[in-house]
């Protein structure tokens, strides 16, 4: 259904130039609870029609502080290109579910 795409800097505007649901998660190889997150996204690609679009911080600082991202792991949910939500922390499967429910249904 949907897929796990890394992201850059570079090439940021596949999120804010998409026609479709994009997750962006801002994270980092040394933070925990972004590893934890890691296999529930990727699962969440496997279940609905969303791009998941993963912002290493370390290396790609300028979107991170675009969008003003002060904590790691940071999801942002876009549609159309346009930021619809965020959340902050490692959500479990349910409440992530829950809040993508909320704006994808």
């Amino acid at each position: 259904m949907g897929k796990v795409v890394d992201t850059s800097d570079a090439d940021f505007d596949v999120v804010t130039k998409s026609d479709n649901w994009v997750l962006v998660d801002f994270w980092a190889p040394w933070c925990g609870p972004c590893k934890m997150i890691a296999p529930v996204l990727k699962q969440i690609s496997e279940e609905r029609e969303i791009t998941i679009a993963k912002v290493n911080t370390d290396v790609n600082p300028l979107s991170s502080g675009r969008f003003g991202v002060r904590g790691i792991p940071a999801l942002i949910l876009f549609n159309n290109g346009t930021v619809v939500d965020r959340v902050s922390g490692a959500l479990p499967k349910p409440a992530m579910d829950s809040w993508l429910d909320r704006h994808m249904a």
